[in-house]
């Protein structure tokens, strides 16, 4: 079928053998590829209750028909388990200049299970798999481990898939990365594939991923080019990239702070993105087939971090360390920022946790030397984190963890195990009902629902008809993730662009009802892998506090009545039963 090469590489590393799967066009129709496609295979071979860092837990790279086209944005690739960070379905996704080579391999996924005997890291091309040993790098930071396996692979078109330090130790919430600085984040993805003894992954190959009409795909391509040149979208991001959302959630007061007891922080300006562009060299950055240039290149050009490159901080590690962990300086964030990209951890839960641990220390539960602002306290916990050490050896087993540890359950905010990102759900609703429903946990990506809010599609306090605007969201970011795509052409790809892009790379000709009827297919399958592991819709919960603590000038909550309608709005609407089962068989 055009738009894939209907076929699956499964990788045993125990011992050391690979086969090739054929794909049904039928499979391809139903799911398209990415989350689809790995949502079916994760049903399909693994085992109800298995162990996330056993063995028998499959990791599973997938790409879609978008990637490596001259589609804008088709420059990601995605990744998925069961997280051993929720225990439930994982999915996480990274830009950067991997998604090319790993297509150029010939397969549309890439299926490990197993454990190797030693450590070791994996050459993937379309001439098979060599196992090559890693023992000497085992221990090396996620830079390094670029750097390193980048100079013994002999193709430098090669696409480069490392673990660092939080990984190999099988930190819960351990990244993969690539190109340095872009990670498959959330959901702790890093840590199956630290614990199966993986270092690294080295694609490249030539082939080439047919779609089903280049002429087409030339015309979408240039007059998307000529768009985007005055798209405020574009603008926006090639200006402020994502830290532009700082001031915009700040003073919407939905900007979470001291660990989620605030909405607001006095110090905004000083981890503004304006004051990024005045006070560092910052110079925009883009993955490959984009025109966004959402990425910061930043350099630290004085003080004591002088020297200091990153790119980023992004603005969801801004909120994690200057919102949650009150650090009042850019500078100081890009240092943290820069300790979790070495050791390989997810800013997101790094500086939840960070945040709750000084709130322990406040409440006497740890004699730990930690404080809000005190980055150096902040920067030594990361590394125990990463090391398993200390306190950080008790966070690095996740939220839940540590709160029934301390004592803390009713402080601790978590959705399935999993933090929430910065956009606060008493204030923007309609993230309530995302992070309560998400298929990996308190997710913000799977809907980035704030959006319709912000634009004044659904009104912050509105209830009547936010579930249906966030399953519209839902499934097009759904689609998106499948094909696979980038989150920041959610505001340039809509349905009828879908539309476009499916029958140029597939050839299937397909209307939004056509479009839905596929999003829910892979929404049902990923609710269903859920079921299987034991979530009920009991889970389908959001911490008391949100409930409870009100903030901003207002005392905002989100009424427990109001999140059960919203949650009833979206069982209905995703034609699930009460209970939140959806009508489908057992793969």
């Amino acid at each position: 079928m055009k738009g894939f090469f209907n076929k699956i590489l499964h990788i045993d590393l125990t011992d050391q053998t690979y086969f090739e799967e054929a794909v049904s066009d039928e499979i391809c129709k139903k799911y398209l590829g990415g989350k689809g496609l790995a949502a079916h295979l994760l049903l399909k071979y693994n085992k109800p209750g298995v162990d996330p860092f056993s063995s028998e837990n499959h990791l599973i790279f997938a790409l879609g028909p978008m990637n490596d086209t001259r589609i804008w944005g088709s420059s990601r690739w995605g990744v998925y388990t069961k997280s051993p960070q929720t225990g439930i379905f994982s999915e996480s996704y990274s830009g950067g200049k991997v998604a090319e080579p790993m297509s150029r391999t010939g397969f549309d996924a890439f299926v490990l299970k197993g454990k190797a005997k030693h450590p070791v890291y994996l050459e993937v091309s379309d001439s098979g798999v060599v196992f090559h040993d890693a023992t000497d790098i085992w221990g090396a930071d996620a830079y390094q481990t670029q750097d390193i396996v980048a100079e013994r692979v002999d193709n430098k078109e090669a696409g480069i898939l490392v673990i660092g330090p939080a990984a190999e130790n099988q930190v819960r919430f351990a990244v993969i990365a690539n190109n340095y600085w872009r990670h498959a984040g959330r959901s702790g993805a890093g840590a199956v594939m630290g614990s199966k003894n993986v270092k690294a992954l080295a694609f490249h190959g030539s082939r080439k991923r047919e779609v089903a009409n280049p002429e087409e795909e030339l015309k979408f391509v240039k007059k998307w080019s000529l768009k985007s040149r005055e798209l405020p979208v574009v603008k926006f991001f090639k200006k402020l990239g994502t830290p532009g959302m700082v001031d915009i959630i700040n003073g919407i007061e939905a900007f979470p702070a001291k660990y989620w007891s605030q909405g607001k922080v006095d110090h905004k300006d000083a981890i503004s993105a304006e004051t990024l562009n005045r006070e560092f060299s910052v110079k925009p950055n883009a993955c490959r087939r984009c025109f966004m240039a959402c990425g910061r290149m930043t350099t630290i050009e004085k003080g004591v971090y002088k020297g200091l490159r990153i790119e980023g901080p992004e603005y969801e590690t801004i909120f994690a360390f200057g919102g949650l962990c009150m650090v009042k300086q850019l500078d100081e964030i890009m240092h943290l920022n820069d300790v979790c990209d070495r050791l390989g951890m997810d800013t997101i839960t790094a500086g939840n946790l960070a945040g709750f641990a000084i709130e322990a220390k406040m409440r006497g539960k740890i004699d730990d030397p930690l404080e809000y602002g005190n980055t150096q306290a902040i920067s030594a916990l990361l590394t125990d984190i990463a090391n398993k050490e200390g306190t950080g050896a008790i966070l690095a087993e996740g939220i839940r963890y540590a709160a029934k540890l301390w004592d803390m359950e009713d402080i601790a905010v978590h959705v399935k195990g999993m933090e929430p990102a910065g956009y606060d759900p008493r204030i923007l609703k309609s993230m309530g009902l995302a992070y309560a429903t998400s298929a990996r946990g308190a997710c913000h990506a799977r809907t980035t629902a704030f959006k319709g809010e912000l634009s004044g599609v659904c009104e912050f306090d509105q209830i009547k008809g936010k579930a249906a605007m966030l399953v519209d969201f839902e499934d097009r970011l759904t689609l998106m993730d499948a094909m696979v795509g980038c989150r920041f052409y959610r505001d340039i790809y809509l349905w009828e662009e879908f539309s476009e892009i499916v029958g140029i790379t597939t050839g299937m000709e397909l209307d939004k009802n056509g479009l839905q009827r596929i999003a829910a297919d892979i929404q049902n399958a990923t609710r269903y892998f859920n079921l299987r592991e034991g979530i009920t819709q009991e889970d389908d919960k959001l911490p008391e506090r949100f409930h409870k603590e009100g903030i901003g000038s207002e005392k905002k909550v989100i009424s427990k009545e109001d999140f059960e309608q919203l949650k009833s709005d979206y069982y209905r609407i995703r034609g699930w039963d009460e209970h939140g089962t959806p009508k489908i068989s057992e793969e």
